[in-house]
């Protein structure tokens, strides 16, 4: 945006005329205008409580995406996928398939649940360069299952460099609930943390009133907790973000960093 106002400001001095001027700055500003699309990273499992009498093999699919507009970004392979589950960790990255989402590369990949426990999906991607943002992102997400009536462990932290710790449980939730959680950058809490809020609108029914409620933010307090209510059912991402004290390389210059703690929780309507 820079570029282009200084393009304008020497084209008005080098001549240009006033009215053609203004023109243009109008419409510069009504193309910068406006909230600007939210990035997750996605893991979502095709079942986040598995019982007894049901199929016991779920998928998980991985994205780098817009949730409620359902556009997509280029998710390359990522650094690590894996899952905790009775203080064992299990490397998943092997198992990954590739797949095209709406023109862009996605992951997936197939879980055999095979004895009760909660189950802690979790990726770290590989740094995603953002031209638009001027910057680098990464988004450490995860995902929480839970098995055959185990109920223990829900709360526990991976020890992700930025990670989302739930006060609430992650499953079981009713649309309406409220979902508490703990933003922690390095382990500890992130005071007053901004949090993004975005549903997962899958099939594109849903419409936004205005741009403003594409992704919904809140403020964490000085503990580091942030509480949401869901209005309706279906996925919801919670994204918390902070700069890296580290930067990265993009054509020789250095660039900040995005880190995201992202997690995914299904609320469900009571029937």
């Amino acid at each position: 945006m820079a570029t282009l106002v200084a393009f304008f400001v020497q084209e008005r001095r080098s001549g240009m005329k006033k009215g053609i001027f203004f023109v243009l700055v109008l419409a510069l500003a009504l193309m910068t205008a406006g909230p600007a699309s939210a990035h997750f990273g996605m893991v979502i499992p095709s079942d986040q409580m598995v019982m007894q009498a049901e199929d016991t093999n779920i998928t998980v699919d991985l994205m780098f995406w817009h949730p409620f507009e359902g556009h997509g970004m280029e998710l390359a392979k990522p650094a690590k996928f894996a899952v905790v589950a009775n203080s064992r960790e299990t490397d998943l990255l092997s198992s990954l398939k590739s797949l095209e989402t709406m023109g862009h590369q996605t992951w997936t990949t197939s879980y055999k649940i095979k004895r009760p426990g909660v189950y802690m999906f979790y990726m770290e991607p590989q740094p995603y360069w953002e031209a638009a943002e001027d910057c680098y992102i990464v988004h450490y997400t995860k995902a929480v299952v839970t098995a055959f009536g185990d109920d223990e462990g829900w709360d526990q932290e991976i020890g992700l460099k930025t990670e989302i710790v739930p006060l609430s449980k992650p499953y079981g939730l009713y649309s309406g609930n409220v979902f508490q959680g703990i933003v922690k950058l390095d382990g500890k809490p992130v005071p007053y943390a901004e949090v993004e809020v975005e549903y997962y609108n899958k099939d594109g029914k849903f419409t936004a009133p205005t741009d403003y409620m594409v992704t919904q933010t809140i403020k964490a307090d000085g503990n580091g907790v942030f509480t949401y209510g869901a209005p309706r059912a279906g996925w919801w991402g919670f994204a918390a973000l902070n700069t890296s004290d580290t930067k990265m390389k993009q054509a020789g210059e250095d660039k900040d960093v995005e880190l995201g703690a992202v997690l995914w929780v299904e609320f469900l309507d009571m029937k």
